[in-house]
Parts: structure tokens; sequence; C-alpha cells
């Protein structure tokens, strides 16, 4: 199903709420529980205060045990996970334009829907930036639905593929940059980790959130973001049985693509390759960028194929996983909360001594608590507080009645 949703029946019809829980697919959740888990890992580095910058704004590492986790993260995790979370949101937004369309909303209806909802996950991404932590992703997905509301609802299959490797290019001259070598004295990109008085972090992580959510929307999130629009579209992970050989290929070849793309950059973040030149460096932070992409529709593959094994036969581990998925953006924002409390020197203050392989074992765990505490909401029969606030804001009172849910 790759044509564009075009329904205009039922022009008056007003958009119906949230789907409940029962009636969700089970790959998408699945996908946004693990890869909750690759963002722990993305992020809980960027909270510690180094003296010296590397790699892609990994500190410089020099212990055994920080070199081998810097290693793992830049091949399986660095433009990895953002790549995969962008496409379910793509994805996600589709279904709720179908779902819209099912009940007979208009199309200019639902295209306001998407917008309105782009709004609050602005706001949303403003408060977590200035209370917690400046590389939140929710106020570039908002600017995204915003800006391609028109896109989600109207594009063709082949006219998002198009556009999406159109804008590899820009993505490949961020990369780039990116793999330039790090002149001495650099300072991080997230400066305001190292500030330790409340109000002044607030306006440093501010500006660095503005910064990047600008990067974001008009180069790094966009060819992912049409991609799970079509993958949408096709109903990928709504119906993987159907789609089984091809998800086995992307699964396959994606993280093969990953791996081996992000090898060189890792090498170099890992001290493991200490000089390895202007051009290969400028050549390695371009590979390394573009396979991101291809991991992100690997890592998502994978979990469709999984998917596929569990249905009708969900185990103690993939509900509570699911779970976790359902309550994304809770979970997502519950790991600002915990790791600003550790680690942020407007926080707890760790990061100026842990080393990275100290904050990955903290993602870990951190991810493993949000996930045990999604299973308890889904055994309360509750959504989840971001999902139900930003629910209640899209819909109104239709929202309200969905607050609990199985």
């Amino acid at each position: 199903m790759s044509e564009p949703i075009d329904r205009t029946a039922g022009a008056s019809a007003r958009s119906i709420g949230a789907t409940t829980v029962e009636a969700r697919a089970l790959a998408p959740d699945l996908a946004r529980g693990c890869m909750l888990l690759l963002i722990a890992l993305g992020n809980a580095h960027v909270y510690l205060v180094a003296d010296t910058i590397g790699v892609r704004g990994y500190p410089v590492v020099e212990t055994i045990p920080d070199r081998v986790v810097v290693l793992l993260q830049m091949i399986f995790v660095d433009g990895r996970a953002y790549p995969m979370f962008a496409a379910l949101f793509g994805y996600g937004i589709v279904q709720l334009a179908r779902r819209q369309e099912a009940a007979g909303i208009e199309q200019n209806a639902v295209r306001k829907l998407i917008r309105r909802r782009g709004w609050w996950l602005l706001l949303f991404g403003l408060a977590h930036a200035l209370l917690l932590f400046s590389g939140d992703i929710l106020g570039s997905y908002g600017l995204l639905a915003i800006a391609l509301a028109g896109v989600f609802t109207r594009a063709r299959g082949r006219t998002l593929l198009v556009m999406a490797g159109l804008w590899m290019v820009p993505v490949a001259g961020l990369g780039a940059l990116q793999g330039l070598p790090v002149p001495e004295g650099a300072q991080p990109s997230a400066s305001s980790m190292s500030i330790s008085n409340p109000s002044a972090a607030a306006v440093f992580r501010l500006q660095e959130w503005v910064l990047l959510t600008f990067q974001q929307v008009l180069v790094s999130l966009v060819p992912a973001l049409l991609f799970g629009v079509w993958a949408a579209r096709r109903r990928l992970l709504d119906e993987p049985e159907r789609y089984r050989r091809g998800l086995r290929y992307a699964a396959a070849a994606g993280v093969g693509l990953a791996v081996a793309g992000g090898l060189p950059m890792a090498l170099m973040a890992s001290a493991v390759w200490s000089e390895p030149g202007f051009t290969v460096s400028v050549l390695a932070g371009v590979l390394h960028a573009v396979t991101g992409y291809a991991g992100g529709i690997g890592y998502t593959a994978v979990v469709g194929l999984v998917a596929i094994r569990l249905r009708g036969r969900q185990g103690a581990l993939s509900t509570a996983l699911t779970a976790c998925g359902q309550r994304s953006m809770t979970s997502y924002l519950g790991q600002s909360v915990v790791l600003v409390a550790v680690l942020a020197a407007y926080g707890g203050g760790l990061g100026d001594d842990a080393g990275v392989a100290a904050t990955a074992v903290l993602a870990v765990l951190v991810w493993m608590l949000t996930v045990v505490a999604a299973e308890v909401m889904r055994r309360l029969r509750y959504r989840g507080p971001a999902e139900v606030l930003l629910r209640r804001l899209t819909y109104g009172r239709t929202a309200t009645r969905h607050g609990r849910s199985g």
C-alpha cells in the first residue's frame, strides 16, 4: 500500500482518539522498547565532563574498558540509534493518519491533527531541554511533523524514497564535517553538562537545543523519517509475515553495512587507529554517517523478524519490552531524569569522574529500570504520564477515556 492517503468522506467528522493498546501492532512497539536501550547508551556519554574531546564528541579514552565500550558503541549505537528512532516516528504518524482515515476524517483535518501533535511535541522538547537535557529529540520530531504533515498524507511511495535518497547528500556532508580531525582544546557540543549552576546551565541547554534541533530537522532525521513513512504505507511492521524474506535481506544488509561502515571511526575513537590522516578521517566520517541509516533500518527489520516468531506466544521479557515501547516517551524522558540526577554537573555531578564504560553500565541499568516501570504500568492498565498528556492535548476530551488501557 504505497499510495497516498486520500479520503474526503466525513468531512465534518471529528478526529478519533488514540488507539487502544490491544489494537496496536506488536513489532513497532517492540522495536521502540529495544531502541530505547540504544538511545540510553548513545546519550549517557554526553553527560561526561572531559578535559579532551575526541571523535564524534566522545572523550579521549585511555583505559581498556573505556576503549572497548567506545569501539562497540561507535559500531552499533552511534549514528545508528536515532535513524531507527526517526523511522519509527514516521511509521507511527502514518498509523495515526490511517486510523483517522478509516474513521472517515477528511485529509485536511488529518493534516491539522498531525500539526497539532507536532506543536505539542515541540513544546515537550522545549521543556525537556530547558529542565534536563539539550540533546532532546522530541522538539525535532515536532517541527518535522509540522513541516511535513502534507508529505505524511499525500506523497507517493516512490517520491518518499527519492526524497530520502536525495537527503542523504547533506547527511554525507555532515558526516564529513564530523569526521574532521578534532583540534586540541575542542569543547564538547553539550558544554552545559559541566555547569553546576542550574539557571546558567538551563540557558546554555536552550542554546544547544536550538542549534541541535535545526541540524536534526534540516539534515539528520529526514531520510530515516521518510523511509519510516514509506514502510508504514506498506505495513512492513504491521504485517511482517508478508515481508519475511525482505526483512531478512534488510536485517542482514543493514546491520552488515552499519558494522563495516562504523568500524573505521570506531577504531579512531577508541584510539586503536591514532593517526589516520585528514582525507581518511573525512571519508570515514561520511561512511559512518551514511551506513548509520542502513543500521537503523537493519535493526528495525531484525525486530520485525522477532515479532513474527513471537506472535501469539509472547514471554515476560518481550511483553515488558513492548510495554516500554508503548510508553516510549515516558521512558525516554525518564532516562533523562535519572542520568541528570546521577551524572550532570547541575544534578548529581558524577560525570566529572566517571568514564565511558561506567556510564554505559549506568545507561543499561536506567533502561532496565524504565522497562520494569513500563511493565508495572501495563499491569496497572496505565499508558504512561507523558503519553496520556500528549494524547489529551492532541485529541482533547476524546483521549481521556484512553488514559487507562490494557
